[in-house]
């Protein structure tokens, strides 16, 4: 086949440390094809700029943009704008992607005529903690049926880990909605898929993925993931199934339970089966670990379920307001 130039997308923020080795790692992709990275800088606290500059200045394959407001959605499409080709891979600014990445995404593409394909977010952890957390965001009972957490055969699918487009996708749908802090990449492959395109999940690609470092920043993450995604619900009508409304009965159950208990003792049941759920599935998942990691399970799993719920439940009504969706919706109105 004749190998298309690639532009590889990076929105980066205070990725000091990361950013100069997730460069080189795209830049030595084994891939026939020319390959640009393009990196959307957002304001850092840290020298990020200046090492985006530095890896410019070095070679003229690599490209810096400006992403004033930071957020992610924004500086994919700075980047998206300023890249070349026709083929186009968005990259986070840690993210270390496997030597034949971008050689599967590209034959992934021309085989099936994909618009979007993209693998699996591979959670590998260093800490007990972390491989707790990697264990309960690889499985079903941590994340439900995802592919891109869970794995499994390859094929169509809702949305995918970063992911590899044509860019005649991207301008169809006209890219990210800017207004999505969180589930942006879920909510534009559901516009690419409404409007008749393919996203499609290839399970040799995989990109490592290193979880948050303690319950609190693994609890503000899936608290946000749990928010969003009910605005996507919202202003995508159909989009929602039970896997996604799981999280939030227990903790409608767990709450209840606890309340109602002080009142009538037996209701103290229900939070007593769900953590007994959750001790149960948590013994596979810490097989082989330590003991301290065998007890982080239990605790990563409620973390998730919890946090998710939570933010699923209190997500304002007025938050994703100013999207592209939410604008037409009014405007038809």
């Amino acid at each position: 086949m004749t190998w298309p130039p690639v532009s590889v997308v990076m929105p980066v923020l205070n990725e000091e440390r990361h950013l100069a080795a997730a460069v080189r790692h795209v830049l030595a992709q084994e891939y026939p094809g020319d390959l640009e990275v393009v990196l959307a800088v957002g304001p850092s606290a840290d020298r990020t700029r200046e090492v985006a500059d530095a890896l410019a200045a070095e070679d003229p394959r690599v490209k810096v943009v400006d992403n004033p407001t930071g957020r992610t959605p924004a500086g994919l499409n700075a980047a998206i704008g300023a890249s070349s080709h026709g083929i186009v891979a968005r990259i986070d600014g840690h993210a270390m992607m496997p030597s034949d990445y971008l050689r599967v995404a590209v034959e992934t593409l021309d085989e099936t005529g994909a618009d979007n394909v993209g693998g699996i977010m591979a959670a590998e952890g260093e800490t007990d903690w972390e491989k707790a957390v990697a264990a309960a965001m690889t499985s079903k009972v941590g994340v439900g049926n995802a592919k891109f957490h869970t794995g499994g055969e390859g094929g169509p699918a809702d949305t995918v880990y970063l992911g590899v487009f044509r860019r005649s996708a991207i301008d169809r749908v006209r890219g990210y909605d800017e207004a999505f802090l969180r589930a942006q990449d879920w909510e534009m492959n559901h516009r690419i898929r409404s409007t008749g395109g393919v996203v499609w999940f290839q399970p040799r690609m995989r990109v490592s993925y290193r979880p948050r470092p303690n319950a609190k920043a693994l609890a503000r993450q899936y608290f946000h993931y749990g928010r969003w995604r009910r605005v996507v619900a919202r202003q995508h009508k159909g989009t929602i199934n039970l896997r996604y409304l799981a999280p939030p009965a227990a903790v409608l159950g767990v709450v209840a339970g606890l309340a109602a208990g002080f009142a009538l003792p037996v209701a103290w049941l229900v939070p007593g089966a769900y953590a007994a759920a959750v001790l149960a599935a948590s013994v596979p998942l810490g097989r082989g670990m330590t003991l301290k990691g065998r007890l982080c399970v239990p605790v990563a799993l409620a973390t998730m379920h919890m946090a998710w719920g939570t933010g699923f439940l209190t997500s304002p009504p007025g938050l994703g307001a100013d999207s592209r969706t939410a604008r037409l919706s009014r405007a038809d109105a």
